[in-house]
C-alpha cells in the first residue's frame, strides 16, 4: 500500500489577491476566457474570446516567389549557402501574421468593506470553478467565477452571510479596443443589461516590430466586429447608473453576472467575417437563456459538463509538508531546495484543465497563450506557431484521456490544408498542401516575414499530420481514418514527394531550401546562416509522414500506386548522420553550431514527439540523441519553459527519471509563475532574463506530457509501465492513463515498484505489456510472460469493455 497522504493535487490556492496577471486564475469554456484576480474591494476579470483576431480575410500569397526557388537551390547545391538566405530573405518571404486580441475587462469594485480577515481564493480543479471568500466586520463573503461551455457565458455570484442587504458593487465593462462605450438596458428592477460593441484593427504589428509609427491600425469597413454583453441579477436591493459611467448596485443580498462575449468572424464563409450578424442580439440570446435557470442550476450544468472531463483521470503522488502550503508559497519552497513531489501531480492536473478551458468541440485550437491573453500586441501575436508551439499543447491531449479536446485542432489542420493548396501551387508548384511556420485565423499557409531561419520552413503540414495519426492510433476509428485523417495526410504527402529534390553529392533524395527551426550553423567563412539542404527535422518529418500514410492506406486498402511511390521516395530519402562528440547532426553536413544552447530541440523530435528512434532498437542513433541533449542543456539549452518541457520528455524516452527531474526544478525555478503558467524569458544579446518573462502556454502542456511519458509509454504496440520513475517519486498511482490502440491504464506504486495494475480496452485486442518486475493475475487463463532487455513483457487478450487486474510481485 501506497502512503500518499492528503491529495494537495487538485487546488491552486492563495492568501492574498493577485497583484498582476501573471498570479491570476483562469477560467474558460474554449470560446471565452477569463483571468481573475480574486480582488477584496476592486475585483478584475480579464476576458479574451477566441476569434477575437486583427485583420481581415485576404490572400498573402507571393507570386513571385516560384521565379527564385531554382536559384536557391543552385546556391545550396554549391555551398553558397549566405546567398541562399539572402535570396530567400529578399524574394521568398511574406508578410507578417495578425495578432490574437484581448476582448475585454470587467471591474468591479465592492464598498463598504473594513477590515479583512481570513482572505483565501482557489482554482479547484476538480470542479473548473475560481472562488475567493474572506471576512469583515463578522460577515461572511464569497465568490464564484466560471465559464460554462453548455451556456455559452462566463457566471458569477457574489454572497454574503450574516445580516441582509450588505453586497454594494459598482461594475464597468472596457476593453482596449474600439467601442461605442456602455450601453445599459434595465430589463427589470432585479436585473439590467450592460453592452460593448467595437471593432477590431484591420492590422498590428509584432510586438518583436519595435520601430514601427502606426502598429495598431484601425480602417472603416475592416477588421472584425466584438460584442461583451453582461447581465446583473439583483437579489433584493438596488441598481443604478452613476456619473463616472459605472453601474450601483445597493444593499443587495446576492448578486448574479453572466457575461457573454461574441465576433462575426465566420468559419462558413472563406474564415472571413459576417457583417449583417447583429451582435446584441446573439448575445441578449445567450443572457435570455442563461437567466431563465437559476445560478445553481447554471453552476449544476458547468459541473456536469466539466467535471466529467476532469474526473477522467487521476494522478496521487507524496506529499510532504510543502505540499500543505499556499500554491505560491509552494513553489518559493520548491525553488529554495524543498521536496514536494505531489506538486508535479498539480501541474498535470492544471495542464488537463488548461487544455480543457481551451480547446473544446466547436472552438479554436489553443494558440500561444491557450486562449488568455491581455496585451493587443501580445507576445508573438499569440498566435499559431507550427514549429513546435500548437502542436506541444496537444502532445498530451490523447494520453491524458481528452481524446474530444483534440478536436478544435484536427478540424483547423482540415481548413488549413485547404487554403495550403494555393501556398503549394503558387509558391513551389507542387501538388498538394503546405504550411509555415507562423498562423493566424485568417489561415495564411505562406511563409511570414522577417528571416529565413523562422519563415522559410515548409514542414509544417507534416507536423501537424502526426496529430491526425495520433488520434487515430489512440482510437483505432477507421470511419475517422478514411473520411477525415487519411485525405489530408495524403495531400501533405504528395507536397513532399514533389518538394524532394535529387542531391548532389550522393544518391540520395534531399529537401532544398531546408532550414531547422530558428537556429543556425557557422558557415566556412564564420558568418551564421539558416538555409541549407536536409536538415534533420525535415527528414524525420517526412519519413515519419511516409510511414504513416503507407500504414493508413494498407488499413484501408486504398492507393496501392502511391504506396509503391512512398515506398521507393523513402528507401532514397537522405539518411540520418552521427558527427562530432557522437551527437546527433542537426544538418545534413557537420556544421558548427551558432547557438550551441539553442532552445528548439529540432534534429531530436524521431526520439519524442515523434517514434522513429527507439530505445532498444536503435542503440546508436539514440545515444547520439543523448548526447546531443546533453550538449544543448550544457551549453545553456532548455532556458524556456517549453524548451525545458521538451528535454522532460525527451529524457523520460530515454528513461533516465534522474535527469527529467533535474528538469523539471528548473522549470519551476526559471519558468514558472506564481499561478503556476509557463514562462518564456526574454533573450538580451547572449544573456537570459528571467525577470521579464512572458506568458506561453506551451510549457505548461508540454510538461504534463512530459509527466504522462514519464509514467506511461505505448509505443511499438508495447504498453511500458514507469520507463523513467524519479527517485523522489517513490509512492504513486495514476488512474485513467490511455495507450495508444483504445487501453486504459490505471496503476500504483510504492518504494520505486508496481504494485498493482488493471488494464482496460475499448476496442478488444491483444495487450502487450512490460514491466521492471514480474507480475501476477488470476484473471486470465494464461499470459504469455518473456524477459528482454532486462523487463518482463507480457501477452495477452482483453476483450472490449473488459478489465485485467494484475499485481506485482514485489519479492519474486
Amino acid at each position: 500500500m501506497t502512503t500518499l497522504g492528503p491529495d494537495s493535487s487538485n487546488r491552486l490556492w492563495y492568501l492574498q489577491p493577485a497583484a498582476s496577471w501573471e498570479e491570476a486564475l483562469p477560467i474558460g469554456n474554449g470560446k471565452l476566457g477569463g483571468m481573475v484576480f480574486g480582488g477584496v474591494e476592486s475585483e478584475r476579470i480579464d476576458l479574451n474570446e477566441d476569434t477575437l483576431w486583427s485583420g481581415f480575410s485576404r490572400d498573402p500569397n507571393n507570386y513571385d516567389a516560384i521565379r527564385h526557388l531554382a536559384r536557391i537551390r543552385e546556391a545550396v547545391t554549391h555551398g553558397r549557402f549566405k546567398e541562399a538566405e539572402e535570396i530567400a530573405e529578399r524574394h521568398m518571404l511574406g508578410s507578417w501574421n495578425e495578432s490574437y486580441l484581448p476582448l475585454g475587462t470587467l471591474h468591479i469594485r465592492q464598498h463598504g468593506l473594513q477590515a479583512i480577515e481570513q482572505y483565501e481564493r482557489e482554482l479547484n480543479l476538480k470542479t473548473g470553478i475560481v472562488s475567493s471568500s474572506f471576512f469583515s466586520e463578522g460577515m461572511s463573503y464569497t465568490r464564484e467565477a466560471f465559464a460554462s461551455a453548455p451556456d455559452k457565458l462566463i457566471v458569477l455570484k457574489y454572497t454574503s452571510a450574516g445580516r441582509g442587504g450588505s453586497l454594494s458593487l459598482s461594475v464597468k465593462l472596457e476593453s482596449l479596443l474600439q467601442h461605442n462605450g456602455q450601453i445599459v438596458r434595465s430589463m427589470d428592477d432585479s436585473s439590467v443589461d450592460v453592452m460593448i460593441q467595437g471593432n477590431c484593427p484591420s492590422h498590428v504589428e509584432p510586438n518583436y516590430v519595435e520601430d514601427h509609427p502606426n502598429p495598431i491600425l484601425y480602417e472603416e469597413g475592416l477588421g472584425l466586429r466584438y460584442a461583451i454583453s453582461l447581465r446583473m441579477i439583483v437579489d433584493n436591493g438596488s441598481i443604478n447608473w452613476n456619473d463616472n459611467g459605472d453601474l450601483e448596485i445597493r444593499q443587495a443580498d446576492s448578486v448574479t453576472i453572466l457575461l457573454s462575449g461574441v465576433t462575426d468572424f465566420s468559419e462558413e464563409q472563406s474564415n472571413s467575417c459576417t457583417p449583417e450578424l447583429d451582435l446584441n442580439a446573439i448575445g441578449l440570446l445567450r443572457l435570455n437563456k442563461g437567466s431563465m435557470i437559476t445560478y445553481a442550476e447554471l453552476k449544476e450544468r458547468h459541473l456536469a459538463d466539466i467535471g466529467e472531463l476532469l474526473e477522467r483521470v487521476e494522478l496521487r503522488l507524496e506529499t510532504t509538508s510543502t505540499s500543505l502550503l499556499p500554491t505560491d508559497l509552494r513553489l518559493e519552497a520548491v525553488k529554495d531546495g524543498a521536496e514536494d513531489p505531489a506538486l508535479a501531480a498539480l501541474y498535470y492536473h492544471y495542464g488537463r484543465y488548461l487544455l480543457i478551458s481551451s480547446s473544446r468541440e466547436g472552438s479554436q485550437p489553443a494558440n500561444l497563450q491557450g486562449i488568455w491573453s491581455k496585451e493587443i500586441r501580445a507576445p508573438w501575436g499569440s498566435n499559431w506557431t507550427t514549429n513546435i508551439n500548437i502542436q506541444m499543447n496537444y502532445w498530451h491531449v490523447e494520453t491524458a484521456n481528452l481524446s474530444e479536446c483534440h478536436k478544435p485542432l484536427l478540424a483547423w489542420i482540415r481548413k488549413l490544408s485547404s487554403k495550403g493548396k494555393r501556398t503549394a501551387r503558387i509558391h513551389y508548384d507542387c501538388r498538394g498542401w503546405v504550411a509555415h511556420h507562423n498562423v493566424d485565423i485568417w489561415l495564411d499557409t505562406s511563409p511570414a516575414s522577417g528571416q529565413a531561419v523562422w519563415a522559410l520552413w515548409p514542414m509544417a503540414g507534416a507536423w501537424l499530420c502526426r496529430h491526425l495519426w495520433e488520434h487515430y492510433s489512440f482510437n483505432e476509428d477507421s470511419v475517422y481514418l478514411e473520411k477525415d485523417a487519411y485525405p489530408i495526410m495524403r495531400e501533405a504527402a504528395l507536397f513532399y514527394l514533389d518538394w524532394l529534390v535529387p542531391d548532389n553529392k550522393s544518391p540520395f533524395l534531399v529537401t532544398n531550401p531546408s532550414t531547422s527551426p530558428e537556429n543556425k550553423f557557422v558557415t566556412k567563412a564564420g558568418d551564421p546562416c539558416a538555409v541549407t539542404k536536409a536538415s534533420t527535422l525535415d527528414l524525420l518529418l517526412i519519413r515519419e509522414l511516409f510511414t504513416h500514410c503507407i500504414a493508413a492506406s494498407e488499413i484501408l486498402n486504398q492507393d496501392a500506386k502511391l504506396r509503391v511511390e512512398l515506398f521507393d521516395a523513402l528507401s532514397k530519402l537522405y539518411p540520418l548522420q552521427i558527427g562530432s562528440g557522437g551527437r546527433l547532426q542537426e544538418w545534413a553536413e557537420d556544421f558548427e553550431e551558432w547557438e550551441p544552447g539553442h532552445r528548439h530541440l529540432s534534429h531530436l523530435y524521431g526520439l519524442y514527439p515523434g517514434d522513429l528512434l527507439q530505445y532498444d532498437r536503435d542503440v546508436e542513433f539514440v545515444q547520439a540523441c543523448r548526447r546531443s541533449l546533453e550538449h544543448r542543456l550544457a551549453n545553456g539549452g532548455g532556458y524556456t519553459g517549453w524548451s525545458c518541457a521538451w528535454s522532460m520528455a525527451l529524457w523520460a524516452r530515454l528513461r533516465n527519471g534522474a535527469e527529467f527531474h533535474k528538469s523539471w526544478l528548473s522549470l519551476l525555478r526559471t519558468s514558472t509563475f506564481p499561478n503556476l503558467l509557463d514562462g518564456h524569458p526574454y533573450m538580451v544579446d547572449t544573456t537570459i532574463d528571467y525577470s521579464r518573462s512572458i506568458f506561453q502556454i506551451d510549457g505548461n502542456f508540454g510538461t504534463t506530457a512530459a509527466i504522462g511519458e514519464l509514467l506511461l509509454q505505448s509505443h511499438e504496440n508495447e504498453i511500458h509501465l514507469l520507463p523513467a520513475l524519479p527517485p523522489q517519486w517513490r509512492e504513486g498511482s495514476v488512474r485513467g492513463f490511455r495507450a495508444r490502440s483504445g487501453f486504459t491504464v490505471n496503476m500504483s506504486w510504492s518504494n520505486g515498484k508496481i504494485t498493482e495494475v488493471s488494464m482496460g480496452s475499448d476496442n478488444g485486442g491483444l495487450c502487450r505489456v512490460r514491466s521492471a518486475i514480474p507480475l501476477t493475475t488470476e484473471a486470465l487463463d494464461s499470459m504469455l510472460c518473456t524477459t528482454r532487455n532486462g523487463f518482463y513483457s507480457y501477452e495477452f487478450f482483453i476483450p472490449a469493455g473488459e478489465d485485467v487486474f494484475m499485481k506485482g510481485v514485489l519479492y519474486p
